[in-house]
């Protein structure tokens, strides 16, 4: 089956408005829709992504109006590696939340699923878009769902940090604006790959100051060194899966639309040195802050920045084999990550701080979950067999082919204290005696189905890295090839 990346936005928008009128004759459609929805959409997406292999990139013109003028959507071995991986992330947040909270009644359900379907669209739409008053409007659906999201639980805390996100968010879209009118006032274009074209025509000092801007902006979403505050306070308050949700949709969706601008609008030298340093900076902090935690859901929260973080700095190193380790790090953080929030909740599922004590003894009481967690633990630490490894890998020899010698040292340093504190935590599951007083909630079926599924993923791409490595070589390719982006969206049909 090969449909058109339109059905990407118009069919989980047009779920997410019939939901409501479904639930009120059978209210188990509220949960069900979700899924149908997302399973077509992964479905649409494999098979598009099969297909680009063989006739090459698939550009939608909307309306009939070619761009530049007209909106166009654009499905690439790049573009389709992002939008294939945060559908499958969106599909496993949706059999792990089915039940997850068994007291929640079909009202708060209707709204959880509905804000779900709008983020997925959201950041699909962010990844698919040809132009940056789209990616405008994608990122802002994405933004207004996440809010709903992180104050999905009605208490003081999770609208505090509702609030914050709210906040950095409204200041950022402020900022993205600002980026948006500077291009459209000099090249009089919204189109990416007109303005990639047009971009020689500006001054460098618009050109840096528009691109500041849009970093500002695109930085908050991509949990960027120091636009990422509201980060920990909202993957600590959010229901657990969203916290998946967050790390492998919303912050890959804010990447790409990062290095989508830096790698195919700009040609400014020493772009690619700023991303290393803020990069650098992002994963050295959040690591550091990682290892004074002592609540579970904060410590893999800033974990997960501190992976963004050496994303930005794969990127930044410019090569080819640098973005290649930059997505294969992406599509580990996308999994992994997944596995860690989707087991750390069922660890901590009974306790309201969650604090890392509250693991101890787990692996005797929740066997499954505690084992899932370890993999995911010893996976984004990058111990082979599992996953994890070839990313690590793969962005050290980066380094190493461009000499970075530096930049190869603060990644193993900073790298040994992230094996302390997952170990940590995997030492008290195992070797601590449990809490008198904690009481465990073992998974729903639902949700092992979820985690088995990714627990699996990290195993079998740790042995069999080949499988997926011929997809993110040919992603790769496609990000370096700004001149076959620009001639494939300008002379489309003519």
């Amino acid at each position: 089956m090969v449909g058109t990346p339109v059905l990407f936005i118009v069919i989980p928008l047009l779920a997410a408005f019939i939901i409501p009128l479904t639930g009120m004759v059978w209210k188990n459609s509220v949960r069900i829709i979700p899924g149908i929805v997302l399973s077509y959409m992964l479905i649409l997406s494999i098979s598009l992504l099969w297909h680009i292999t063989e006739t090459g990139t698939v550009i939608e013109v909307i309306a009939g109006w070619k761009p530049p003028i007209g909106i166009n959507l654009v499905f690439s071995p790049f573009s389709g590696f992002f939008a294939t991986l945060m559908i499958f992330l969106g599909l496993l947040v949706w059999v792990y939340s089915y039940k997850f909270k068994r007291n929640i009644d079909s009202e708060p359900a209707l709204k959880y699923f509905i804000l779900l379907m709008l983020l997925v669209t959201g950041s699909v739409g962010i990844v698919l878009t040809g132009d940056i008053f789209n990616m405008f409007v994608f990122i802002e659906i994405v933004g207004i769902s996440g809010y709903g999201l992180t104050s999905f639980y009605t208490r003081r805390d999770s609208a505090e940090a509702a609030f914050k996100y709210l906040f950095m968010g409204s200041i950022a879209s402020t900022f993205l604006l600002l980026a948006i009118m500077i291009v459209y006032s000099q090249l009089g274009t919204l189109n990416i790959a007109e303005i990639a074209d047009k971009m020689p025509m500006m001054s460098n000092k618009l050109k840096v100051i528009s691109l500041i801007f849009f970093m500002l902006a695109i930085g908050v979403e991509a949990e960027m060194f120091p636009l990422n505050g509201w980060a920990p306070d909202v993957y600590t308050q959010a229901p657990g899966p969203i916290g998946a949700a967050f790390a492998g949709i919303v912050a890959k969706a804010a990447t790409y639309a990062t290095i989508r601008v830096m790698f195919t609008m700009y040609d400014l030298s020493g772009a690619m040195d700023f991303l290393i340093v803020m990069g650098i900076l992002t994963f050295i902090v959040a690591e550091t802050t990682a290892l004074r935690q002592d609540r579970l859901k904060r410590m893999l929260a800033y974990s997960s920045i501190g992976q963004m973080g050496l994303v930005m700095v794969a990127f930044g190193i410019g090569t080819k084999e640098g973005i290649f380790a930059a997505l294969f790090l992406i599509f580990n953080h996308a999994i992994i990550k997944g596995l860690l929030f989707f087991s750390g909740s069922y660890l901590v599922y009974t306790k309201k701080e969650k604090h890392i004590s509250d693991v101890n003894g787990m692996g005797k009481y929740l066997p499954i979950t505690s084992v899932l967690f370890t993999i995911g633990a010893f996976a984004i630490i990058g111990l082979p067999p599992f996953s994890g490894f070839w990313g690590k890998l793969a962005i050290l020899t980066a380094a190493a082919d461009s000499k970075m010698v530096a930049l190869i040292a603060i990644i193993l340093s900073v790298s040994v204290l992230e094996a302390v504190y997952y170990l940590r935590v995997v030492n008290r599951i195992y070797f601590f005696p449990k809490k008198e007083s904690m009481e465990t909630q073992k998974p729903t079926i639902n949700a092992l189905i979820a985690m088995i599924s990714l627990g699996i993923i990290i195993l079998v791409i740790g042995f069999y890295p080949d499988l997926i490595t011929g997809f993110i070589d040919r992603a790769a390719a496609d990000l370096m090839d700004k001149t076959g982006y620009i001639k494939d969206i300008l002379t489309i049909n003519n």
